[in-house]
């Protein structure tokens, strides 16, 4: 399509994908004719902050508006149109029936190209009291307003989030802040079920920490209603919560509906299948954002990623290609997200150890304990990431990290490696800015690569955090006063620097773990008895302090 046949592009939702699809469209063809449709009012804002918005982080509610309609029209030439909804769409015909909300006037447009950005709907379950009017949900700026006004008005004082996931983690905190009791549901056995169990832990710890009451493994089952308002929560296990409000952060799902109607393919996870250039089954209508299946970067299979990066992104090829034929191709995300609980940061790319197990792709993952800068420069802040890898190729899968400082940029580091399909010994030589208020001359990534790449090198094989440790005789290496603090309930204790004198009160054919506090100590004891004639010996990953988040129950 050349600039100069003056296309009719027509984009469905706005916010993240549907709003970076016009304006890229229009900077790629200033003859195009744009126009923008959007269900509700606004077509451009920060979703991401709603949760902040309503803890008064965020206290301007402007600062969440991105753009306005006159913004995208004075600036872009593109014609939105909020409060229209988008009912049908005739393939055949190239035609959209779209319903003016405020005036209920029924319109056709025709179109050359299409863009669906239709987003996704909370999850609600079919529960009793569901519907009252003290339940919500958070996906707009309306509903951010709604639990917003509600809170001040009614003197809340008691609160209950369902869910644990990143949304329901934000509101959680930012509820906390408002003086609110809190209290969160979760079905699965853990927050934040993305990570692995033993990270999670972290989270869970610093909730409670903060006086959250925190509800695992059990469903929300009914909701009491008095006078049309949630006055308590029944739990599965029985557990009954008084509440004045509830927040549902359960999760969402595809708005499939308006594509599934019009015949477009729909993808095996749920939503709608594109291809590298964010084209559905029919190739003049794309489809971007927490509507579409994904390519996931690491399994290189469809997944859904409801994440605004993403959606970002897709929007922008979605809309250059719409406007002008080409546009370089969608780099698979691998769902790189992080969120803030209090004082503490946990983020996620790629792969965790058990979606690796999961989708059956073979992996080993280690975990470092390291300081986000300096150890000796003052503020240090313990850190601690986890790397998960191919134990034949190496090639990097995915990585963890929980902190209060310096979360982000590991993450982030590590996300990049996965783009090019690093591997840890790529890893190891990745060259990082240093300076003491900033890092270390060997960062917790460099640390955490080289444990990878002694584990492949058979120099120091590692044992997974949750490793059954049954038949081996356990090496602990840590001083008398560690050990008396905390310890597995059989061990053979000597002291690091006492081990090359005291080798005889060990059998060297037995299977040996080697112990310490973070697996550095475990690390040179290992070494020593490798080169004594110990031919099966394994360093536990993370060391004891790390037990104390994967096997608690051992230290209550």
């Amino acid at each position: 399509m050349s600039e100069s046949q003056g296309a009719r592009i027509i984009v469905v939702g706005g916010v993240a994908g549907g709003a970076s699809a016009a304006a890229r469209a229009r900077r790629c063809n200033e003859r195009a004719e744009i126009i923008l449709f959007e269900k509700d009012e606004y077509v451009s804002f920060a979703n991401c902050g709603l949760p902040y918005f309503i803890g008064d982080e965020i206290s301007e509610r402007s600062k969440l508006l991105v753009a306005t309609p006159e913004l995208f029209k004075n600036r872009f030439n593109i014609d939105v149109r909020t409060r229209h909804l988008v009912q049908s769409i005739n393939v055949e015909n190239k035609t959209v029936s779209v319903l003016n909300r405020e005036s209920g006037e029924e319109i056709e447009e025709t179109w050359d190209r299409l863009i669906l950005s239709t987003g996704a709907a909370p999850i609600t379950p079919p529960i009793p009291g569901i519907d009252a009017g003290n339940v919500f949900t958070l996906r707009n700026l309306n509903d951010a307003d709604a639990i917003k006004a509600f809170i001040t008005e009614h003197n809340c004082r008691k609160a209950v989030v369902v869910g644990a996931g990143f949304i329901g983690l934000e509101m959680v905190e930012q509820l906390h802040q408002l003086k609110l009791e809190t209290e969160l549901v979760e079905l699965q056995p853990q927050v934040l079920p993305l990570l692995d169990s033993e990270m999670a832990r972290f989270v869970q710890n610093e909730l409670t920490d903060h006086g959250v009451k925190v509800h695992l493994g059990t469903a929300l089952e009914k909701i009491q209603v008095e006078n049309g308002k949630a006055c308590s929560l029944k739990l599965g296990n029985g557990t009954q919560i008084d509440t004045d409000v509830v927040i549902l952060g359960i999760g969402v799902s595809p708005a499939i509906e308006l594509a599934r109607a019009a015949g477009i393919e729909i993808g095996v996870c749920g939503g709608i299948a594109v291809n590298d250039v964010m084209q559905t089954s029919h190739p003049e209508i794309y489809a971007v954002g927490d509507a579409i299946d994904y390519q996931h970067g690491v399994l290189e299979a469809p997944q859904r990623i409801p994440l605004a990066g993403p959606a970002n992104r897709a929007g922008r090829i979605a809309g250059q290609h719409a406007a002008s034929d080409t546009a370089d191709p969608m780099i698979s995300p691998m769902g790189t997200a992080i969120v803030r609980v209090f004082g503490l940061t946990a983020a996620i790319t790629g792969l965790s150890k058990k979606s690796a197990e999961r989708n059956q792709r073979q992996s080993r993952s280690i975990i470092v304990v390291g300081k986000h800068h300096a150890g000796y420069f003052p503020g240090a802040q313990q850190l601690f990431l986890k790397l998960t890898y191919d134990p034949e190729t190496g090639r990097i899968l995915g990585a963890q990290s929980v902190g209060r400082e310096g979360v982000d940029k590991r993450i982030d580091v590590i996300a990049t490696a996965l783009k090019f399909k690093g591997t840890v010994r790529d890893l190891a030589g990745v060259d990082l800015c240093y300076a003491p208020p900033f890092g270390s001359a060997k960062d917790p990534i460099h640390m955490a690569a080289f444990v990878a790449c002694n584990d492949l090198d058979e120099l120091t094989r590692i044992k997974e955090v949750d490793a059954d440790l049954s038949g081996y005789q356990i090496l602990d290496v840590r001083s008398q006063q560690e050990v008396d603090t905390f310890r597995f309930p059989d061990i053979t204790h000597i002291p690091v620097d006492e081990l090359r004198g005291r080798l005889e009160e060990l059998d060297p054919t037995q299977p040996t773990i080697t112990v310490c506090h973070t697996g550095m100590r475990a690390y040179v004891a290992a070494r020593i008895l490798q080169q004594s004639g110990f031919e099966n010996v394994h360093n536990l990953t993370g060391g004891m302090l790390m037990q104390r988040y994967a096997r608690p129950e051992l230290f209550e």
